[in-house]
């Protein structure tokens, strides 16, 4: 098997890389691409161009635009990158037979209730962002492309910048933060959704399964308040010093932001665990694995 693998260098992409190695050979690109292969969403020809080059089995799109709020300066760049490049990628995968997997997120609903999400409630985006994201996956499902499409919520990773690390930062520095406490979803970790994008990718090659829309994330619920409180004294119980004395809990319309973020991000992932036999751990399962990884570099 072949695997064309775009945005290698972002947090999924990375972990990607790891576990769909066992699988065949990866052909992994960034934005810079390489080899005369291009990984630049933008450039739709040479996205054609590289799909035909490279001839995969199966192609695996974990590059996106994920600034939330400066995605509100410029939609026209959001959108050939979050939904343009989806209908080159599907319209490819459609004419030549082969699988796509994408990533969308929460952000296509919008927030309201409190009842996790369902893979068929109506869709509601709203922020230039969200908006891309929902016009991405129309995209792939209108191109009648063997597709599997993966709703997540709240990723993060070890690579690179996460809350974690940022709440950490800000609590030995500072007495007193404040966050969010009406947001409420489950942070979910890279390394997760890469282990099941895998095995997704086997198990519905072997079954010439039919592929579609599922809900994934970790299992449980938190808010962000709840969520940097747990990191904080997770840390602390690992022996680090905090300066930080309070976290004070707020509400999203206390912190404006550019871009509106839905409150309600819990997505029911009953479809995925009964289709594909998946258990998927509690929250903070990973989350207290990626502090094992952050103490033992700032302990060492």
């Amino acid at each position: 098997m072949k695997i064309l693998l775009f945005g290698k260098n972002g947090q999924v992409g990375w972990e990607l890389q790891r576990t769909l190695a066992p699988l065949g050979e990866v052909v992994a690109l960034d934005q810079g691409g390489g080899e005369g292969l291009v990984g630049d969403l933008t450039d739709v020809a040479g996205l054609r161009a590289t799909v035909a080059a490279v001839l995969p089995d199966v192609i695996v799109n974990a590059a996106a635009y994920t600034a939330v709020d400066h995605a509100e300066t410029e939609p026209e760049l959001v959108h050939r990158i979050n939904a343009a490049a989806l209908e080159v990628l599907a319209g490819e995968a459609a004419a030549r037979g082969i699988w796509l997997v994408h990533y969308s997120t929460d952000y296509v609903f919008d927030g309201s209730g409190e009842r996790p999400w369902r893979e068929d409630d109506p869709t509601g985006p709203l922020s230039v962002y969200a908006k891309s994201k929902l016009a991405g996956e129309e995209a792939i499902r209108a191109s009648n492309c063997r597709h599997l499409i993966l709703r997540t919520s709240w990723v993060y990773g070890a690579r690179g910048s996460n809350f974690a690390r940022t709440m950490l930062q800000l609590a030995a520095a500072r007495d007193r933060l404040t966050v969010v406490n009406d947001q409420v979803g489950a942070p979910t970790g890279a390394d997760l959704l890469a282990d099941v994008t895998a095995h997704l990718v086997r198990s519905a090659l072997a079954m010439n399964h039919p592929g579609g829309l599922y809900h994934l994330a970790a299992a449980g619920e938190t808010n962000w308040h709840a969520y940097a409180s747990f990191v904080i004294d997770e840390a602390r119980r690992q022996g680090l010093a905090l300066k930080v004395k309070e976290i004070v809990p707020i509400l999203t319309a206390d912190w404006p932001s550019p871009a509106v973020r839905p409150l309600n991000s819990r997505l029911d992932t009953l479809k995925l665990r009964t289709d594909f036999g998946i258990h998927l751990p509690d929250w903070q399962f990973g989350v207290k694995r990626l502090l094992d990884e952050i103490m033992s570099s700032v302990l060492s």
